[in-house]
C-alpha cells in the first residue's frame, strides 16, 4: 500500500491489483463497514486487510472471507406454488418448495406479470419496497437499480424515510428546518475532542454501531475522539440500561428505559427554576419558549417536571440530576441523542427535548457546545464533509404519488384503501398487487414477523433479488440470484468521507447468478423500454460516465482527479473536506442572516403547525408521554423484563450472519442475549443455556451471555439474526434462532411520524427443555427441476 502522505491516491495499483505476501492475490474493494483489500485464492475471498489509514478498523470485516459462496442463490428458481397456478395471494410464501428454472424463462415470466399488473391495475399496485444496505457500490446499489427500472415502466408506490430515522426524519424539519445537515454537517469529532469540557449522552455512543456507514468508510475515528476529549480532561455521562454504550471511561448511568424524555425534562427544570437557563438565546433564536415552560414547571397540567417527579420514573436520584444540570450549566456542554431513543412510541419527543435542553443552556452553535444526533449510530456524524456531488446513478421520475412511511408495510399490505395519519395529511394505502424487492431484507426491520409474514401472503407477486437465501428470499414468488459486490467493479463513496474508492470484482460470479443491472436490462428490452433504462450503456459504460460527471465537480475545484483508467489503477481518489465544522454556527452569529427552514426562522421550541394537527400522540411540544413498553406500566407485572433489540456489534443488520465474525457471537447456534446475572439466578438461568424468550406476540430461542453492565430487569437482543421458524409453514411459529422482532409490536412512533418502534419490548425468559432444534437459516429452501 502507498504511504499515508499520498495526497491523490491511497491505495497504490501496483500493491492492490498484484500479489500480497502471501503470494495471493489483492484488489482493493469497499464495504459499508470499512475500506480493505480482499485477499483471494482458489476463487473465494480468504482474507479482508483493512485499508492502512483506518484509525479504528471494524471487526465485522471479518465476515467477508469465505462468504461469497455460503447461503447462496445458485441459479433463478420460481416458487411452485406460483408457477403451477399463477400469480395470488398465497400462505404457502416461505415453505413452498421451489423450481429451477433458465434465465430466458425467468425474465419472460417477469415481463409478462409486470406488464399484467400495470395494465390491470396500475403503476401504483406495484410496491418498490427494497429497502436495505445493499452494496457499498455508486452503481450497483440495489435500491437505485431497482427504483430506476420501475421507473422506466411508469413508477411505483415508494416508501419514505428510514426505520432507523422514521421520527426523526420527520420532527427535526419542523423543529430545525433540516435532517440531513444534523449528520452530514454535524460538529466534528476535532472540535468535540478540543472544545466539549461535558458530553451528556443519552443512548451512550456506543462505538459498534460507528463501524458502518452507507456508501462505505475508510475511517472510524470515534474512539480516537473520546479517549482525546478525555485526556483533555472533559468528562463523558451515558444515560442508558447498557455501560458499553460507552467505551472507556464514563459515568454510566443505568436509568429505566424509555424514561430519558423525563430525565431531560427534569434537568430543563432545574435550569429553568435555578435560573441557569439561557433567555437571551432563548428570545434571539427559538420560539415558543414560554408555552414549554409553562408545561414545564407544571402550570399547564398541574405536574412540575421536577427531578423527584423524574426519579419515580427513571430510577435515578433527584439530587443526581439537580447536580448534572448545574455542572452542564457551568461548562462547555454537548448533548447528544442516539437513533436508539426515536425507535420507541412517541419517538419523536427525545430528540426534540434534547435540543430544547440544549437551546436552555444556549451553547448551540459554540464549538463543542449545543446538540448532537446520532454520534454512536452510524460513522458519519462528527466526520467532515465533502463538497462535491457524489456519482449517482440517475433513477428518473416517479409519476405516482402514493407513498408509505417505511414502516408502515404490513399495515398497507393489509389495509389497502383505509386511511391514515402522517405529517398533518390523511393518506390512503394503495392496494398492492406486487411486491418487488431488492438488496434487503425486511425479517431484520421490521415488527411483528408473524403479522408480517401473514402481510406478505397477500400480494400476487413477490419478486426478490437477493445473492443469499435470506428470510425475504424465502417468501419471493420469483427469485433473481444477484452477484455480491464482490464479484462485480463499482466505485463507492459517501458525503462524509474523503475517498472514492475504485471497487474491484475479487472472484468470479457465483454460480449462475448476474448483476442485477443485466437482468433489468434485459427485462426492460423485452417489454420496450430498454434504451430508456440503459441509454445504450453497459455495467463498464455507466461506471466512467458517472466517474466523469463526478470528475468535472473535482476538477473545477481544484482537485486531483485522474481520468477513469488512471483511477481504477490507483485504487481511491482523495477529495477535498469540509474540516473543523459546528452545526449551526453561522445561524448562531446571524440568526436574520441565516435563518432556518422553520415557519419562524428560528428553532421551534413550540410548534404551531403541529398544535393544529391536534394529534393526542404528539403535541406542539416536547412532552412526556408514558411509554407502552416499560417497566413502569401494567404490562409490566405479566412480562417484567425489558428487552432492548439493538443492533449487533458483529454485523451490519443482518448482513452476512452467515460470516465468521457474525458466528463467532453465537451460543449454542443462537443469537446472544445478554442478561444481569441477578435476573438469571432469579431464574434458575446459567451462562450458555439456550432459554425461550417470549410474550404474547411471539417466542424465539437465544444463548444466554451474563453480564453486570446490563442493568436489572433488562435484557439486550441484537437484531439481525436470520429468522428461522420451527415450522416454515406456522407464522406464529418459535423463531429458534433469537429474531426479537417476532416480539416487537408493529405499531408507529405517534401519527406525525408513523416511525419503527422495534428498539424496546417487554418479554419473560424461561429454560429451553426440550431438544435443540437444528439452525436451518443459511440452509437453501427444496428446489426442484422442472
Amino acid at each position: 500500500m502507498a504511504g499515508s502522505d499520498m495526497t491523490g491516491s491511497d491505495m497504490a495499483g501496483s500493491d492492490m491489483a498484484g500479489p500480497g505476501m502471501t503470494g495471493n492475490l489483492r484488489v482493493p474493494h469497499m464495504s459499508h463497514w470499512g475500506m480493505f483489500e480482499a485477499e483471494v485464492a482458489g476463487g473465494e475471498v480468504v482474507a479482508a486487510h483493512p485499508y492502512h489509514g483506518d484509525a479504528d478498523p471494524s471487526p465485522v470485516l471479518g465476515n467477508i472471507a469465505g462468504s461469497t459462496g455460503r447461503a447462496r442463490v445458485t441459479g433463478p428458481v420460481v416458487r411452485r406454488g406460483w408457477l403451477e397456478n399463477g400469480p395470488g395471494p398465497s400462505t404457502a410464501r416461505g415453505s413452498d418448495e421451489f423450481v429451477a428454472v433458465e434465465w430466458d424463462e425467468l425474465t419472460d415470466l417477469l415481463g409478462r406479470e409486470l406488464r399484467r399488473v400495470v395494465d390491470r391495475h396500475g403503476n401504483s399496485a406495484i410496491y418498490g419496497g427494497s429497502y436495505g444496505w445493499a452494496s457499498a457500490g455508486r452503481f450497483h446499489h440495489a435500491q437505485s437499480q431497482v427504483h430506476r427500472f420501475l421507473n422506466t415502466l411508469g413508477g411505483y408506490t415508494r416508501s419514505v424515510h428510514s426505520y432507523s430515522l422514521g421520527a426523526t426524519g420527520v420532527i427535526m424539519p419542523r423543529v430545525i428546518g433540516t435532517h440531513w445537515k444534523l449528520f452530514a454537517r454535524s460538529t466534528s469529532w476535532p472540535v468535540i475532542a478540543e472544545n466539549t469540557d461535558l458530553l451528556v449522552c443519552f443512548g451512550g455512543i456506543p462505538v459498534k454501531n460507528t463501524g458502518i456507514n452507507h456508501g462505505g468508510t475508510s475511517n472510524h475515528p470515534t474512539r480516537g475522539a473520546l479517549d482525546a476529549l478525555r485526556r483533555r480532561g472533559g468528562r463523558i455521562v451515558s444515560f442508558s440500561p447498557l455501560r458499553d454504550d460507552v467505551s472507556g471511561e464514563h459515568r454510566w448511568i443505568a436509568s429505566v428505559p424509555g424514561s430519558d424524555v423525563a430525565v431531560m425534562l427534569a434537568l430543563a427544570y432545574v435550569l429553568a427554576t435555578e435560573g441557569l437557563h439561557d433567555r437571551e438565546f432563548l428570545d434571539t433564536h427559538c420560539t415558543g419558549y414560554e408555552e414549554f415552560e409553562a408545561y414545564l414547571l407544571g402550570a399547564a397540567d398541574g405536574v412540575p417536571k421536577t427531578p423527584a417527579w423524574a426519579e419515580g420514573l427513571s430510577g435515578i436520584p433527584a439530587g443526581d440530576l439537580e447536580d448534572l444540570a448545574r455542572e452542564m450549566a457551568s461548562r462547555r456542554t454537548m448533548v447528544t441523542v442516539t437513533w436508539s431513543l426515536q425507535r420507541v412510541r412517541h419517538g419523536e419527543q427525545a430528540p426534540w427535548a434534547g435540543i430544547t435542553l440544549a437551546a436552555m443552556l444556549g451553547q448551540i452553535g459554540l464549538p463543542g457546545g449545543g446538540f448532537g444526533h446520532g454520534y454512536g449510530s452510524m460513522n458519519e456524524p462528527g466526520l467532515a464533509p465533502v463538497p462535491y456531488p457524489l456519482p449517482t446513478l440517475p433513477q428518473g421520475t416517479n409519476p405516482v404519488p402514493d407513498f408509505i412511511p417505511v414502516a408502515a408495510i404490513s399495515d398497507m399490505l393489509l389495509k389497502p384503501g383505509e386511511q391514515f395519519d402522517y405529517d398533518g395529511t390523511r393518506l390512503t394505502y394503495p392496494d398492492i398487487r406486487l411486491v418487488y424487492w431488492a438488496g434487503g431484507n425486511p425479517f431484520h426491520h421490521h415488527q411483528d414477523l408473524p403479522r408480517l409474514r401473514r402481510a406478505l401472503a397477500r400480494p400476487e407477486t413477490i419478486v426478490v433479488h437477493d445473492p443469499y437465501w435470506t428470510p425475504m428470499a424465502r417468501h419471493a414468488d420469483i427469485v433473481v440470484p444477484s452477484t455480491t459486490s464482490l464479484e462485480r467493479d463499482d466505485l463507492s463513496c459517501t458525503r462524509n468521507d474523503p475517498l472514492l474508492v475504485a471497487m474491484h470484482a475479487a472472484v468470479p460470479r457465483h454460480a449462475n447468478a448476474r448483476d442485477d443491472y443485466d437482468v433489468f436490462a434485459e427485462i426492460a428490452y423485452k417489454i420496450g423500454v430498454g434504451h430508456q433504462f440503459t441509454e445504450g450503456r453497459s455495467s463498464r459504460q455507466w461506471l466512467e460516465h458517472l466517474y466523469g460527471q463526478w470528475r468535472e465537480f473535482v476538477l473545477a475545484d481544484g482537485g486531483d482527479a485522474p481520468d477513469y483508467d488512471e483511477f481504477r489503477a490507483r485504487g481511491s481518489v482523495r477529495m477535498r473536506t469540509e474540516d473543523d465544522l459546528v452545526l449551526f454556527e453561522d445561524f448562531r452569529e446571524n440568526p436574520e442572516r441565516n435563518p432556518l427552514r422553520t415557519p419562524s426562522g428560528k428553532i421551534e421550541i413550540y410548534s404551531k403547525d403541529i398544535a393544529g394537527f391536534g394529534y393526542d400522540d404528539c403535541g406542539p411540544h416536547p412532552q412526556w408521554y408514558e411509554p407502552q413498553e416499560w417497566l413502569g406500566g401494567d404490562r409490566a407485572g405479566t412480562y417484567p423484563l425489558h428487552l432492548i433489540a439493538n443492533q449487533p456489534r458483529t454485523r451490519l443488520h443482518s448482513q452476512l450472519d452467515h460470516g465468521a465474525t457474525s458466528q463467532d457471537s453465537k451460543v449454542q447456534g443462537r443469537e446472544p442475549l445478554r442478561m444481569h446475572p441477578d435476573d438469571a439466578a432469579a431464574r434458575g438461568l446459567t451462562d450458555g443455556q439456550v432459554v425461550r424468550v417470549f410474550n404474547d406476540r411471539g417466542a424465539c430461542l437465544a444463548g444466554l451471555v451474563l453480564d453486570d453492565g446490563v442493568r436489572r430487569s433488562v435484557v439486550q437482543l441484537s437484531t439481525g439474526a436470520w429468522y428461522d421458524p420451527l415450522d416454515p409453514s406456522d407464522p406464529d411459529a418459535l423463531c429458534v434462532h433469537g429474531n426479537p422482532n417476532v416480539l416487537t409490536a408493529d405499531v408507529g412512533s405517534s401519527s406525525l411520524s408513523q416511525g419503527c418502534t422495534g428498539q424496546h419490548v417487554l418479554v419473560e425468559i424461561e429454560p429451553w427443555t426440550g431438544d435443540l432444534p437444528p439452525i436451518r437459516a443459511y440452509d437453501p429452501p427444496v428446489i426442484r427441476a422442472r
